[in-house]
């Protein structure tokens, strides 16, 4: 009845629960209560209605809205029970003989006030603790299992930037050519949804544009932006039609069984005016630099830095990751099952690298009126530094 071939195995779930426990012990909770679509997927492998909650010891509970039957053919978890309110959970938790929690980590980074009262009244004396950089900072390292979702949804991704170089024309309409671009990477296998944590983000397949259109900014956390079909949804493709002599942007994210990889490629119908040129050429080299200096124990604040001191020496910091108000101050973030997650090469930022992290690099340079030209790429942190994982040519596609 229920597709479970793409299952996340048994000892997976396992492995991620007792590390979560040993991060718990650590910190002084008693336990966490996790809601977040993404986080609960990650510790059940189930995405049904759901909340899910890990003590410090013992076994998790899976409280479920909808549905029973899927979450049981879904998830390893031993223990999968019913749920109508939130109001039951001290109930449910009694009956599995797990304690009341005195201190409960909940995701504060996404979880609505309302929704933060109604819980901090459901047990007496409660302290509700913030838990979402523990589960975040545990997320960022892949296991050998995730790492080989992400290397099949790389090598999508990689079929799919070939494929744009077999179709793109001139004369059509980014919006069109973005359904044709869809529906390829659906038949691939493309999950159809690319899934952010940021609060209020959205994200379709990813942005495609050409010329002009991709320098036009948006509220995404992203270099680029687009014309977009209406300002309901101010990001991606338009009735812009593709035209020859102009940067067209390929920056899609490939999805497949939960996990992404992430990536951009430039096409042209004929010749780029040299500036552009240049400007994707020194975009390589800075992919180059960073993926030398990219190394586990190096501060990502550090390699933003060295990052921004390359732009400089190059000439182009006016048009880096973004003009005027719509530039960004990254250079990588982390990927897995989500586009947002750590680690940030970014200023400021203190974590630092550690083997086992996967990050989308996409040094882009944006020209208003113009367009944008650059690379984005997936890499893997490994002991000797990056590892590539997506591998279609960075070089501007000539059509």
């Amino acid at each position: 009845m229920f597709n479970t071939a793409a299952n996340t195995p048994d000892p997976e779930i396992l492995m991620r629960t007792l590390k979560l426990q040993r991060e718990m012990a650590a910190t002084g909770l008693d336990g966490v209560l996790l809601l977040q679509i993404s986080d609960r997927f990650y510790f059940s492998g189930t995405t049904q209605q759901a909340h899910l909650y890990i003590p410090v010891e013992g076994d998790p509970i899976l409280m479920v809205k909808k549905s029973i039957p899927r979450a049981r053919a879904e998830s390893p978890l031993k223990t999968i029970t019913a749920l109508d309110r939130p109001s039951q959970l001290p109930d449910i938790l009694k009956a599995h003989n797990c304690p009341a929690p005195r201190v409960l980590g909940m995701e504060l980074d996404v979880l609505p006030f309302n929704l933060y009262q109604r819980y901090t009244g459901l047990w007496p004396d409660v302290t509700i603790q913030d838990c979402s950089p523990m589960v975040r900072q545990l997320r960022a390292v892949k296991s050998s299992y995730e790492i080989d979702m992400i290397r099949k949804a790389a090598g999508l991704a990689d079929r799919m930037a070939g494929f744009a170089a077999t179709v793109l024309r001139e004369g059509v309409p980014e919006i069109e050519m973005a359904g044709l671009l869809e529906a390829e990477a659906r038949r691939l296998g493309h999950q159809g949804l690319v899934r952010m944590r940021l609060w209020g983000s959205e994200m379709f397949y990813g942005l495609f544009m050409s010329g002009w259109s991709a320098a036009v900014p948006s509220s995404l956390a992203s270099p680029t932006g687009g014309v977009a079909m209406s300002p309901a949804f101010g990001q991606g493709p338009g009735p812009k039609k593709i035209e020859a002599g102009e940067p067209i942007l390929f920056d899609y994210a490939f999805a497949r069984n939960g996990y992404l990889a992430d990536h951009t490629r430039i096409y042209c119908i004929g010749e780029l005016p040299q500036n552009l040129v240049a400007g994707h050429e020194a975009m390589l080299e800075l992919q180059a630099l960073v993926s030398r200096e990219a190394l586990p124990g190096k501060s990502c604040g550090d390699i933003y830095d060295l990052a921004l001191d390359f732009v400089k020496s190059k000439g182009y910091t006016t048009y880096f990751m973004g003009a005027d108000d719509g530039r960004v101050s990254f250079i990588a973030h982390g990927i897995g099952l989500e586009l947002d997650e750590f680690p940030f090469i970014a200023a400021g930022q203190q974590m630092i690298l550690r083997e086992g992290m996967v990050i989308a690099m996409e040094p882009k340079l944006v020209f208003p009126g113009q367009g944008v030209v650059g690379i984005e790429n997936t890499f893997l942190v490994t002991e000797n530094g990056l590892e590539r994982l997506t591998q279609f040519e960075d070089g501007i596609v000539a059509l």
